[in-house]
């Protein structure tokens, strides 16, 4: 997931209830499956920035040393910056990214 180039909001947006439903007809079920994937991107997320964040990470034994690493930083700003997953997830959802089936 190229996380640079997503044209989802980052503030809150409005969406049309029927634009929502209408792959599955039922906006619960496709609030159900919006929320699972955007679950699902929040995980990447998480374990994306726990890998660039211990490219970084200085080990100490001391506790009285604490130093600010400036990379570190810089990744967590940039993450912070980012849509939330559950805006990707509609995102994808309106975009018809998102693969569902109904269970029989």
């Amino acid at each position: 997931m190229d996380l640079k180039k997503t044209t989802a909001p980052v503030n809150t947006v409005t969406y049309n209830k029927n634009v929502i439903e209408e792959p599955t007809g039922n906006v619960y079920e496709a609030i159900t499956i919006i929320a699972k994937r955007a679950g699902q991107i929040n995980s990447e997320i998480k374990k994306e920035l726990i890998e660039k964040l211990e490219e970084f990470a200085t080990y100490n034994d001391s506790l009285e040393e604490i130093f600010e690493n400036k990379e570190q930083i810089e990744v967590s700003k940039f993450y912070e910056k980012l849509p939330k997953a559950h805006a990707l997830a509609v995102q994808e959802w309106l975009e018809g990214r998102i693969y569902h089936r109904e269970a029989k």
